[in-house]
């Protein structure tokens, strides 16, 4: 009989894939860093890094080669309601900028000596790309969600064909050799988007988890707070993870979900940025919890629901630059952070070479 490669088909096979971290990896590298020609522990969080890298991978000697920023693109029906200070018209217009690499996570992946790949899972009006340092890869499920406000923002099909092209995504990285992913996403009105699904899953005040996103204050972010209440009182009814994803959830979200899952399945850590990345993380920790073992988490995002989201899934960020871009911008940030935590386990001294007793 011939695999069913339908979208829940490899929704599910990822799932049943995903497997916890290694702690014995994680313990080995623990202790080979007690062995350093150093005061014990005087590397903080960085030698608790590596380990962590070390018990997603399955290996004592972990590695990062070939790290890949991946950012998921798509629009929001929400965002004709006005939750945002730019009009949807830009989503379509930072794809021409992440092909040119002028956008921030271009600049910042080039700084960190990483690969940027561009995944279009449906702009409204994607425009035409001939060219450029960074190709635009076709993954559309449809031209942008309906208002989430008003009804579903996708059907179920929808949303598991979104979070299965996530996937595929992410697998096909991880063949031609990408060692760690990046999360990243572009989409105006996808902070009202991971604000709707940050509260839905959490169970939180809408009025506690939202933000100002691109920038909107006063009454525009009352009238955001009052938008992202009218979503969860339309489906409130709804409790599913699939029905909450297709009824309240966006593209390029769902996708993020399925690069999750792909990561956590294949031993491959994955990075995320900041609150809307971490929306689609979250969708992939409701749907399985130990995916969260393979999450590494860049930066801490000014948005509020971002802190909610880290203390839920158990993860402390490694940096704090109060920034809110979106794109991959924080995980790409970070990447040299990681890279250089393995790079002190690879090639620090050891004590007994120099006749020192361990733990000085």
């Amino acid at each position: 009989m011939p695999e069913d490669n339908s979208a829940r088909a490899v929704v599910d096979r990822t799932l049943a894939a995903v497997q916890g971290l290694d702690h014995e990896s994680s313990a080995a590298v623990a202790h080979r860093f007690d062995g350093k020609v150093k005061p014990l522990h005087s590397l903080g969080r960085l030698e608790g890094l590596a380990a962590r890298v070390a018990g997603i991978q399955g290996t004592a000697e972990p590695r990062m080669e070939a790290p890949t920023v991946l950012v998921c693109a798509a629009d929001h029906g929400i965002a004709r309601s006005g939750v945002s200070a730019y009009p949807q018209e830009v989503t379509g217009q930072m794809l021409t900028a992440f092909a040119g690499g002028r956008a921030a996570v271009s600049v910042l992946a080039r700084q960190a000596q990483a690969r940027l790949v561009v995944a279009d899972l449906g702009v409204v009006d994607p425009p035409t790309i001939d060219g450029g340092q960074t190709p635009v890869l076709d993954r559309r499920i449809r031209a942008g969600t309906d208002n989430s406000a008003e009804g579903p923002a996708m059907s179920v099909a929808e949303a598991e064909a979104a979070v299965a092209a996530g996937i595929g995504l992410a697998e096909d990285l991880i063949r031609d050799g990408v060692d760690l992913i990046a999360l990243g996403e572009m989409g105006i009105g996808s902070t009202t988007t991971a604000s709707v699904l940050t509260s839905a899953i959490l169970d939180r005040d809408p009025a506690r988890v939202v933000g100002a996103g691109t920038g909107v204050a006063g009454e525009a972010l009352a009238h955001k707070v009052e938008m992202v209440d009218a979503v969860l009182a339309r489906h409130a009814d709804v409790e599913d993870p699939w029905e909450v994803l297709a009824a309240m959830g966006g593209l390029e979200i769902a996708a993020l979900t399925g690069v999750a899952l792909a990561c956590a399945a294949h031993r491959v850590p994955a990075l995320l940025d900041g609150f809307i990345s971490t929306a689609g993380a979250l969708m992939a920790w409701r749907l399985e919890p130990r995916v969260a073992d393979a999450m590494i988490v860049s930066h801490r995002s000014t948005e509020p629901g971002h802190s909610m989201q880290l203390d839920e899934l158990g993860l402390t960020p490694l940096l704090d630059l109060e920034m809110h871009l979106g794109e991959g911008s924080g995980a790409a940030l970070a990447i040299p952070v990681v890279r250089s935590s393995l790079a002190l386990l690879r090639e620090m001294g050891e004590l007994a070479d120099l006749g020192v007793a361990d733990g000085v």
